[in-house]
This record gives structure tokens, C-alpha cells and sequence, in this order.
């Protein structure tokens, strides 16, 4: 029986080139969640797809001698190529290109200008052209755009402008009383301070600097500029017909249950968005998940920076589960996550072929060895099968726990937790022992079945994160996905049911220095593109403290929960810091290098038993600690890996 709808998109992807692993992981997040929400008998709908317009395509296209429509069209057919390589079950692959798309974008923006919402004026600002964005002069950091730290230049042209204030108050309203709305809440927090409350400034949504657009019909020389364009294809895509009458699909459908996004596009989805929607006197989706980056080595991946990872060349490597496990598992839930070949090799080898990919071929093999594959129960019990079961039985309902939260990661965990619970009952039965004693043959098969049920109900959970994986375990012991309201009961799986009799290795264990020289050889390094010698810097030394000094210091992680800046100061904000099951308040000298909401979220390194003193009127209860370059930048202590808030650092 249906649960009922449920329909969830990705961002689109823009079209200026090959999509790397970071983009991509958004492609494959959506899809284990469109699959879960399958699999617990909901009618999904997932979109995905390309946003194809806007001045740095005209320009790439340009470089590259071909039209903008040439350049994108390969572009589009390359991430979709990904997508696919990428096991993602989208129902609806949508290019803003698309004549429908098209079409309806300017009766969008017809109806609202009509109805008084759009109106036509002049812009004046600093615009960064990687960004399509203005911005004022208070808005740059450095000097450079805000977003991706590169050069801006003055512009100024006529463009149409949408009335955002009207709708500021509403929109409000609606995040306050609805706080699933915005997730995670540090991404709320960072909109209602940092945008809304302060006032919203009108938006510009339309261009004549570049013709590769949607044409405004009426103004010609104007093209629809990239958020009224890209962002309506949530609606677009599933039918809405601006003139009245809405299609079967877009009724089922709208509004949506989950927009999956980037959280470097949150804004423009929870500002921009909402507020034309209620503009076009349309319900607004049911909740907006930004989620973070997965960063390659300690930096946000960016062709610049030389430090992308493609997801064809690691599944080259790893194939396509591997990557999709890594991925998911690695990628906390609000903090950025950290992809490196070390690591993916680390947990190819620990978890995949060693917790799941060992403890499958170990059970098949012993079947086989010891009842000619056939799996038999004959409920001869010991107490040591009671907590077996109990995890098996009570996975589902963990799983699901967290799926409902969008923690994906925390699902995975679940999931390998009941893996390696059958491990460990393995080691507790020994059935190699209990070969040895014909007495014991009929215990010796009720410790098999309880091993391929407890296999069975971990492999339907982990079908919507490895769904390759899952089969090749079906298939290897002769069954099927089983439904979700199945997994709380133990002993389903029929017995007297044979497994194969050639069992398969799932993973092969990898080696890092293998790993390493095929990089090297993918991607040779030239004696020119040779990395200097990284910067040092030497201080003046402090006196020396003794084990006993260093021992009446406490350091802790901390993580920001909130962050505003101090009132009649230049330098300093106040956040506040939750430590174990305690939240303090620390101001710190940061403003120049952080802003407040670049703050929310972070794990960082604090100095608990500092005595609580007032800056700039202030109190603060600890030291936020960082380090110092040269120039006086500072960059905040974080932990490598996702620590809990109130761990010692010792």
C-alpha cells in the first residue's frame, strides 16, 4: 500500500564543465533518499538535471569556437553520463533549455510583471561573472566576491527588478512556524540573521550585458536572469502551466518534499525561491536541506586549485559502490566532509571488504562446506542469539530514525553496525567448532540461518546506498528485496533455501602504494607545475612550562551553534559554543577573517578553564583558538576528523 507522494529534486547542475566528485555526490545523496523513501512504499518523484544559461557559458562557449547551445549540449550529456555512471534513479532529467522550460519562464516573468511584482530600472554594483552576481562594496571580503574569492568588476545596466520586500514579512512568518522549513537549523539561523531580518534589497532578474538567456518577450533585448530562470525549474519540470491549468502531474506532485541542495545556494533557495512562489500563489516546498561539501584534502574542490576528483576515474579505481559508500558515509551531517585516496582505500579495505564483504563469502562459504549451501532452521537456540537478533530486528527502525533527519551517514553506520554484530557472533559460536561434533550439527545450522537472515535484513537496508552491492548478495543467496515492514521480524528467510554454491567476492582488499603510483601515472605532475615549498614562519619563542603547566590547561572541541558580531567593534564576535551538554558564550578577535554565519557549525579547538572576562562589554567564558599567519590572517583549529562537541584534545 502507498505511503503517498513524495517528490524531491537536487539543484541543477550548471553547464560550465565535467561535474566533479563533490558535485557529484549531491546526485547520489538524492538518490539514496529517493530510493529509501521507495523502499518504505512511497510513490517518489526525483528530478535532477542542468542549468544551462547565463554569461560565463556564453563566454566558455566563445573560448571554445562553438554556440552556447553546442557547448551545452555536450556539457549536459557529460553530467548526465555521470549521473547514470552513478547508479541515480532519477524520473526527470530536465535542462533549462528545454522548449517547455523556456516557454514557461516567460510567462512567469510576464504574469509577474503584469501584476506589478517586476518592474524595470538600473543596476549599479561590483559583479563577479564566475558567480553571475552583484554585490556592494560592503559585501565583497578582501576585496574579491564573497562567494568564490575572485576578482569583481564595476557594471551597471537597465534591468528589471523583483520586489522582494513585499514578500520579506511572509516569508518570515512562514520560516518561524515551520521549522523543518530550513535544515539543518545552523542554515536557518545563518538566512533569518544575515538576510531577512536586516531587509531585503530588490532583486535583479534580468541581463542585456549577454544574450544567451530566455528572452524577456516583451523587452527583447533583455534575457531572464539565471535565478528566475534555473529556480522555477522545480515546477516546470513536473508540468506547471503558468496560464491556469495545472496538469495531473504537477497536482500529485507540488509541492515539493525535499529541494536537496548545496549549501553555498541556500540563500538563493530559501530567500528568492519561496518568495516567488508566493508571488505565483503556489504552496511552498515542504523543507530545503543544505547540505556541506566533501573537500579534497582541507579545501573545496576547484579546477584553480588543481585538487579535483572526477567520479569516473574513482570508480575506475574503487567501482561504482565503493565510491557511493565513501561518499555518503565520509560526508557529515552539517560539517564539510574530506575525500582523499588514503582514506577511500582505508575504508575499502576495513569496511567493505572486510566487515560486509568477508562476513558474506565466510557465511556462503560454510554453508557449503557444511550443509551443501542448503540453510536450514532448526530453532536450536542459545542465549547468545538473542542479541543477534535484537540489533538485526531493531536496525530498521535506527535506519529510519535517521533517514527521517536526512543523516545518511548515520544510517550507513547503522546499518554496518548490525554487519559487524554478525561478525562478532561468528567469533562467539565459532561454527568451525561446531563442525567437530555431529551432536551439534542441527545448532550448527540454526547459527548459519540466524547469519544469512541477519545478511538478509542488513542488505534490504543498505539496497538504497549500494544498490549493486545488494543484488549481488541477493543473488548469492537466493533472494529478494524484502519490504520494510518485514525487518522487524527475524526468521523470514525461508528455510531450507540454498546459496549459491561459487560465493563472490564483493570487495578486493586495495593497496595504497599501488593506488598512489596509478595516480601518479593518471595525473603526472610537471617539472613546471611543481609545487613550491610550503610557507613556514618562525615566532619568537616563548619560556619553557613544564608537564605540570600544560597539565592546568583544558582543551576541548567545541561547536558553534550561533555567532553575531559585537556590537561598537570592529573585530570581535560572540558565539556560542555548545561543550558537551553545556552552551558558553566566547567573543573572539575574528570578524576580519570570518563571518558570523561562516562560523555557525564548526567544530573548533577551545580553552575551557580560562577565567570568564568581558570584551568590549561582553562576557566570555574560554579562547576559541587559531592560527596565525604572517599577514595576520587567522584560521580556525578544527578537528581532521568529526569529533563530538566536549571531546578532550590532549
Amino acid at each position: 500500500m502507498s505511503k503517498g507522494k513524495f517528490y524531491m529534486t537536487t539543484a541543477i547542475t550548471y553547464t560550465s564543465g565535467k561535474p566533479h566528485i563533490g558535485n557529484t555526490y549531491e546526485a547520489i545523496l538524492a538518490d539514496s533518499i529517493a530510493r529509501f523513501k521507495r523502499l518504505q512504499g512511497y510513490e517518489v518523484f526525483f528530478q535532477t538535471g542542468t542549468d544551462e544559461h547565463g554569461q560565463k557559458v556564453e563566454l566558455k562557449a566563445a573560448d571554445a569556437n562553438v554556440t552556447p547551445k553546442e557547448f551545452v549540449d555536450q556539457v549536459a550529456g557529460e553530467i548526465k553520463s555521470i549521473w547514470d555512471l552513478m547508479n541515480t534513479s532519477y524520473d526527470k532529467f530536465i535542462r533549462t533549455t528545454d522548449e517547455y522550460h523556456e516557454k514557461q519562464v516567460q510567462k512567469i516573468f510576464k504574469k509577474l510583471y503584469d501584476q506589478g511584482d517586476i518592474y524595470k530600472g538600473y543596476y549599479e554594483g561590483l559583479y563577479c561573472t564566475p558567480c553571475e552576481a552583484f554585490f556592494t562594496e560592503s559585501q565583497l571580503k578582501d576585496g574579491k566576491c564573497p562567494d568564490c574569492g575572485r576578482d569583481v568588476a564595476p557594471a551597471k545596466e537597465e534591468a528589471y527588478f523583483f520586489k522582494m520586500s513585499k514578500y520579506a514579512d511572509r516569508l518570515i512568518e512562514h520560516i518561524n512556524s515551520h521549522p523543518e522549513f530550513i535544515q539543518p537549523v545552523s542554515r536557518k539561523n545563518e538566512i533569518m540573521n544575515n538576510f531577512l531580518l536586516p531587509g531585503l534589497q530588490d532583486l535583479c532578474v534580468s541581463r542585456t550585458s549577454f544574450q544567451w538567456g530566455i528572452p524577456v518577450d516583451f523587452d527583447p533585448k533583455h534575457v531572464v536572469y539565471v535565478w528566475l530562470d534555473a529556480l522555477t525549474n522545480y515546477i516546470t519540470g513536473i508540468g506547471y502551466d503558468c496560464d491556469g491549468a495545472q496538469p495531473e502531474q504537477f497536482q500529485k506532485n507540488w509541492p515539493a518534499d525535499l529541494h536537496l541542495i548545496g549549501k553555498d545556494i541556500i540563500r538563493f533557495h530559501t530567500i528568492y525561491w519561496p518568495i516567488f512562489l508566493m508571488a505565483l500563489d503556489l504552496p511552498l516546498p515542504k523543507q530545503i536541506f543544505g547540505h556541506p561539501w566533501l573537500l579534497q584534502g582541507e579545501g573545496k574542490m576547484s579546477k584553480s586549485k588543481g585538487n579535483v576528483l572526477y567520479a569516473d576515474e574513482l570508480v575506475d579505481f574503487f567501482g561504482v559502490d565503493a565510491v557511493r559508500y565513501f561518499v555518503l558515509h565520509e560526508m557529515p551531517f552539517e560539517n564539510d566532509g574530506v575525500i582523499t585516496w588514503e582514506l577511500m582505500v582505508e575504508r575499502m579495505n576495513s569496511e567493505l571488504a572486510n566487515t560486509l564483504g568477508n562476513l558474506v563469502n565466510r557465511t556462503i562459504s560454510m554453508s557449503n562446506k557444511f550443509f551443501d549451501g542448503v540453510v536450514t532452521n532448526t530453532q536450536v537456540c542459545e542465549p547468545v542469539d538473542e542479541d543477534l537478533k535484537a540489533v538485526a530486528t531493531a536496525a530498521a527502525k535506527k535506519v529510519e530514525d535517521k533517514m527521517e533527519k536526512l543523516r545518511v551517514a548515520d544510517a550507513m553506520t547503522e546499518i554496518f553496525t548490525l554487519f559487524k554484530r554478525c561478525n562478532k557472533y561468528i567469533d562467539e559460536t565459532m561454527p568451525w567448532a561446531l563442525a567437530k561434533e555431529e551432536e551439534k550439527k542441527d545448532r550448527l545450522a540454526t547459527v548459519l540461518y540466524n547469519l544469512v537472515e541477519g545478511i538478509y535484513i542488513g542488505t534490504t537496508l543498505l539496497e538504497p546506498f549500494m544498490p549493486e552491492t545488494a543484488q549481488r548478495i541477493f543473488k548469492q543467496i537466493h533472494a529478494e528485496t524484502r519490504g520494510m515492514d518485514t525487518l522487524e521480524t527475524f526468521g523470514l528467510y525461508p528455510s531450507g533455501s540454498q546459496v549459491t554454491s561459487q560465493p563472490e567476492i564483493l570487495f578486493a582488499r586495495q593497496d595504497i602504494k599501488e593506488v598512489l603510483e596509478k595516480v601518479e601515472k593518471l595525473h603526472p605532475q610537471k617539472p613546471e607545475e611543481a609545487q613550491p615549498e610550503a610557507p613556514v614562519l618562525d615566532i619568537e619563542a616563548k619560556p619553557e612550562i613544564t608537564l605540570e603547566d600544560f597539565d592546568k590547561l583544558q582543551f576541548q572541541v567545541g561547536e558553534i551553534i550561533a555567532c553575531e558580531p559585537v556590537k561598537k567593534s570592529r573585530k570581535l564576535l560572540c558565539s556560542q559554543v555548545r561543550i558537551g551538554k553545556q552552551v558558553r558564550q566566547i567573543v573572539s578577535g575574528i570578524k576580519a577573517d570570518y563571518t558570523p554565519e561562516e562560523m555557525v557549525g564548526k567544530k573548533v579547538m577551545v580553552l575551557t578553564n580560562l577565567k570568564p572576562a568581558k570584551l568590549a562589554g561582553v562576557m566570555s567564558e574560554g579562547m576559541i583558538l587559531c592560527a596565525e599567519n604572517a599577514d595576520g590572517h587567522l584560521s580556525l583549529m578544527t578537528p581532521e576528523r568529526d569529533m563530538p562537541a566536549g571531546a578532550e584534545i590532549c
